[in-house]
């Protein structure tokens, strides 16, 4: 990893770290992550944004049939500034992607590829999936490891993608940033005894369900308990719901591949994924950050000290010598 190019600036930028790594193929050199951390964890969490990058080189976007509508609707628009702000009041470690997800999906597994859409299709070394898999489903979808297609919307490219551009992506992005998750999640459980993942993302306004008054604004996810502690699940559902911020869990997001792959909480690490929605904080057009981004941040801030709370408990006695000094 290189020390060069961080290009946010947190207010406490000057009491925290930034470290860059991996490379935005197509770019000069752009880095596909960031990771900040405090001198001093105060959590023994970490903050994840896979999918809010906006670093597009130019020959992507020339590809694309409409460039503006397709990263409006791929990415977690503007999400990486809540995230900035949580880490900032909270004291989390912090890891921001800024490859966009037009690029490569960090939240879906390598082989979960498309491969009607890469030029010379499947290569005869690869073991195609089995029928009804759920990658498969997703790439054949149109959202798999490179997205191909959005709902109602149709074709995401022009032409096919080359297999080495393919391989650069997953190569420069995808295994350098799940490297540097991997990495931070064990030095935090190695200090703590515990170590949680936030996995933060945006999610279009939902409609309430049968049963519900509003529609959820927070959705948690943990793969059905897979992914961390219930106990962390239960404290953020009471934490919200004493707040009167309409929450549920696992509907209609539960997780993906950052939590298949990261939660494991037998172990001591914990994954879990917020859906945060786009209306509470974007304007009327979910394109622009709107009036109510501080408050949301500010609220985020508190579940997020609720869950390191509960992460520090499940450390045991190193996590509570830490979280009581």
């Amino acid at each position: 990893m290189s020390s060069s190019a961080t290009p946010f600036r947190p207010a406490a930028a000057a009491q925290r770290t930034a470290v860059s790594g991996g490379v935005v193929p197509g770019t000069e050199a752009a880095p596909a992550f960031t990771l900040t951390t405090p001198p001093r964890l105060h959590l023994p969490v970490l903050v994840a944004v896979p999918h809010a990058g906006r670093a597009y080189p130019q020959a992507v976007t020339a590809r694309m049939r409409d460039a503006p509508l397709a990263q409006l609707r791929l990415e977690d628009r503007h999400v990486d500034r809540l995230g900035i702000a949580i880490a900032r009041e909270t004291g989390a470690a912090l890891l921001l992607a800024h490859a966009p997800r037009a690029l490569i999906d960090l939240n879906r597994a390598e082989d979960d590829i498309d491969w009607d859409m890469i030029e010379g299709g499947r290569p005869d070394d690869v073991v195609p999936p089995e029928h009804g898999q759920r990658s498969n489903a997703r790439a054949r979808s149109g959202l798999g490891l490179v997205p191909r297609r959005l709902p109602g919307s149709g074709e995401i490219w022009r032409g096919r993608l080359c297999p080495a551009e393919l391989a650069a992506r997953i190569e420069g992005i995808h295994r350098s940033y799940h490297a540097a998750l991997a990495a931070e999640l064990a030095r935090i459980r190695a200090e703590w005894g515990a170590a949680l993942l936030v996995d933060l993302h945006s999610m279009p306004p939902l409609r309430a369900g049968d049963g519900e008054v509003r529609a959820p604004v927070v959705v948690l996810g943990d793969r059905f308990g897979a992914s961390c502690h219930n106990a962390l699940v239960g404290r953020a559902l009471a934490h919200l719901e004493a707040r009167a911020i309409p929450a549920s869990q696992n509907r209609p997001y539960s997780g993906g591949y950052v939590l298949d792959r990261h939660g494991a909480p037998r172990e001591g690490v914990h994954a879990l994924q917020i859906e945060v929605c786009r209306g509470t904080y974007l304007d009327r057009h979910l394109s622009e950050p709107g009036p109510g981004l501080a408050a949301i941040a500010a609220m985020l801030a508190g579940l997020v000290r609720e869950l390191g709370a509960e992460a520090a408990l499940l450390g045991g006695g190193e996590g509570l010598r830490q979280a009581a000094e």
